[in-house]
């Protein structure tokens, strides 16, 4: 099974350059496909010279947000390629060629697995995985002061990974690997999402097509915590589009009814007003 790494690049060379430099010699990837979301920083021309028969550049017409930028890389390695296996990774994550390694023999050599990722170290916490929300977690998370508990919620117990590879809902966006052909059987990200929820959605929609995702709780990557999304968004407008998935995965994945919507909805306006305020503090 040949495998294929895809690297969405927005205004990031500088980090995106660092991974090139980092896997292009490995030989467990067959083709390593950097996808630039119409970058205004002279991102192109300063990737151009990693390019040749297994770094692919391709550059999208606008900025696409996460889930259309990947699906842009995850179509072209099923239609350019003979890989089976598609890796999707930050520009910003730290990944050892044996960890990667170790990955792609867990996905080779079970087939029940569909989606696999690994332990994400992010400054100091440790995500392996998460269940995916319910309404009371949403709702929660609009409440002022509450956000922090609903993310509790949606915790596993430490306990709960006992096995080396250990059955979740949802894996980390910045780093995991998937079968192009799974990929394909849920009809890749669903792009009506610029940002934020896509790991839910695309867990939502593997579980409705009984495809399973597991964590190697053995190995580990390093996110240095979505710096090109810090750099370039402000506070306001990243809630805003936080907010805004939200919405859109509440109203068409999980169908809650009017009443439980406009609850959620009603909350989400004054968590907005305090974002605001402490914005202009």
């Amino acid at each position: 099974m040949k495998t294929g790494i895809i690297i969405l690049n927005y205004n990031d060379y500088e980090n995106t350059s660092k991974m090139l430099n980092q896997i292009k010699d490995y030989s467990c990837l067959s083709k390593i496909i950097v996808v630039d979301n119409c970058s205004t920083d002279n991102s192109m021309e300063k990737l151009k010279e990693y390019e040749n028969k297994k770094i692919i550049l391709l550059q999208a017409e606008k900025n696409l947000g996460y889930a259309a930028g990947n699906n842009l890389g995850l179509k072209y390695l099923e239609k350019n390629t003979s890989c089976e296996i598609a890796i999707i990774s930050n520009p910003d994550v730290l990944i050892e060629e044996g960890v990667l390694k170790e990955l792609i023999h867990d996905i080779k050599t079970h087939e029940n697995i569909s989606f696999l990722g690994s332990k994400i170290l992010e400054n100091g916490t440790i995500s392996k995985g998460w269940k995916l929300p319910n309404f009371l977690s949403e709702l929660l998370s609009n409440i002022n002061f509450f956000g922090k508990y609903s993310h509790k919620l949606l915790k596993y117990k430490e306990e709960y990974y006992q096995e080396k590879l250990t059955k979740v809902d949802v894996l980390h966006g910045c780093f995991f690997l998937g079968r192009l052909k799974s990929f394909k059987k849920i009809k890749y990200f669903d792009s009506h999402t610029f940002l934020y929820y896509e790991e839910n959605i695309l867990a939502k929609k593997a579980k409705d097509k009984n495809l399973e995702s597991y964590v190697d709780t053995t190995v580990s990557v390093t996110h240095a915590l979505s710096k090109s999304v810090d750099k370039s968004l402000k506070k306001v407008k990243k809630y805003k589009i936080l907010k805004n998935s939200q919405k859109y995965y509440i109203k068409n994945y999980m169908h809650v009814n009017f009443l439980g919507y406009g609850l959620i909805r009603l909350f989400y306006y004054i968590s907005l007003f305090f974002c605001y305020l402490t914005f202009w503090i």
